[in-house]
């Protein structure tokens, strides 16, 4: 298959949906012959917020250090190819088509025919492979207990702040979700948490004492470091970063730290991507919280034409109330995905004292509005609808997706 014949296969995969447990993974995985190589290290994160940021920080980290460093996120903001960078960059096309074509006719064999996730996971944990990554860095998809990623033994976990998301597949309460992120623990590995709730915490420190894990949870930002991405959490994210690069045992430097913060790149996280346009993938309440603290520190006294959408299944009604106030007029559009939520649905969830809103049929007819109300735009509420922005803003091919 060429490239784009590739794509269209694996897309098609998605109607197999989501797929939680790890015997797939670890099939294929071994078949592919896609585990790392002896000597490789890998940081495995999870947790509810601050993930890719994290990942982007311990990648970026890690090469000003001298590692050749394989990062595999998800999803993609425009490409696909994003997922899976290998010194910062895409896997190109061509290795990827091929290896594409190689996994369609392994996955054909097999009894239960693996999910998109499932098959992106090993087709870049193959290419790290190739490339002679020196240290791998894996962001869970979902959850962390039965999600593909978790199938490649970690040499140092993480996990960033929890909270509710997902609650259809990981629970319905903090603990529950706490004890399905705590499932990426590998006995005897350490662990290194970002501070957590109480009852979170009790969670955390129960399955890593039955998995004998050392578990470190953090007390103190990262202070004194230039950010590259804005917003004080950033700070955390940060200390997470450089604690996991330490536990697993990579030579840090002031400098190397300094440039790594100060050079991360991680789109659609507070992106002031075009003078008075901002991005941001504020797709819960904590990261929606996150997202409005940033604003009035960055823009005091501000306001937005908030471009708003969210796909099903988000705590919506709770992200609008915190987000509506920042917003002198909300313009309301679906987003790009088969997982996306109605107009008339979104404007339902709307707070009683929101500010006037819009509807509209598509994303590039809502900012074209925006655009005339003068203010600066955010457009947030989902990694998809930033995704689909940011190729709008960049004449970009959005490439949509559901996983």
């Amino acid at each position: 298959m060429d490239y784009p014949d590739a794509l269209d296969w694996l897309f098609s995969t998605q109607m197999f949906g989501i797929k939680l447990g790890l015997d797939g993974s670890r099939q294929l995985l071994k078949e592919f012959l896609a585990y790392p190589s002896h000597g490789v290290k890998v940081i495995h994160v999870a947790g509810t917020n601050g993930k890719g940021s994290t990942c982007a920080m311990i990648d970026s980290i890690a090469r000003a250090c001298g590692q050749r460093c394989g990062l595999f996120t998800s999803p993609h903001l425009i490409d696909y190819r994003e997922r899976i960078k290998v010194s910062g960059e895409e896997i190109p096309e061509e290795p990827c088509a091929a290896m594409l074509t190689e996994l369609r006719t392994l996955c054909e064999s097999m009894e239960h025919h693996p999910t998109f996730f499932e098959i992106t996971m090993v087709l870049a944990m193959r290419w790290f492979r190739m490339r002679e990554c020196e240290i791998i860095v894996l962001e869970t998809g979902m959850g962390g207990r039965l999600d593909a990623t978790t199938a490649v033994p970690a040499d140092v976990c993480v996990i960033t702040p929890i909270g509710l998301d997902h609650m259809q597949w990981l629970g319905n309460s903090l603990e529950e979700i706490a004890k399905e992120k705590a499932g990426i623990f590998v006995s005897g590995k350490p662990v290194v948490s970002a501070p957590q709730a109480e009852s979170v915490q009790r969670v955390l420190e129960q399955e890593a004492n039955e998995s004998r894990s050392p578990l470190e949870f953090l007390t103190e930002p990262l202070l004194g470091y230039p950010m590259a991405l804005a917003g004080d959490h950033q700070t955390w994210n940060a200390a997470l970063a450089v604690a996991a690069l330490h536990r697993v045992g990579i030579a840090l430097s002031s400098d190397g730290v300094r440039y790594g913060l100060s050079h991360v790149q991680w789109p659609g996280r507070f992106e002031r991507i075009q003078p008075g346009i901002v991005l941001d993938g504020a797709h819960n309440p904590q990261s929606a919280e996150a997202l409005r603290a940033t604003w009035e520190s960055t823009f005091p006294h501000e306001k937005a034409a908030l471009v708003f959408s969210a796909v099903e299944g988000k705590d919506i009604p709770s992200i609008l109330a915190i987000l509506a106030p920042l917003a002198t007029t909300l313009f309301l559009c679906p987003v790009d995905t088969p997982r996306a939520c109605g107009v008339d649905e979104l404007a339902s969830f709307l707070p009683a004292d929101a500010p006037p809103h819009e509807k509209f049929k598509c994303l590039k007819d809502a900012m074209a509005a925006a655009t005339l109300e003068g203010n600066k735009i955010l457009v947030a509420g989902s990694l998809f609808l930033v995704g689909e922005a940011r190729a709008i803003l960049t004449s970009g091919h959005f490439q949509s997706s559901s996983q």
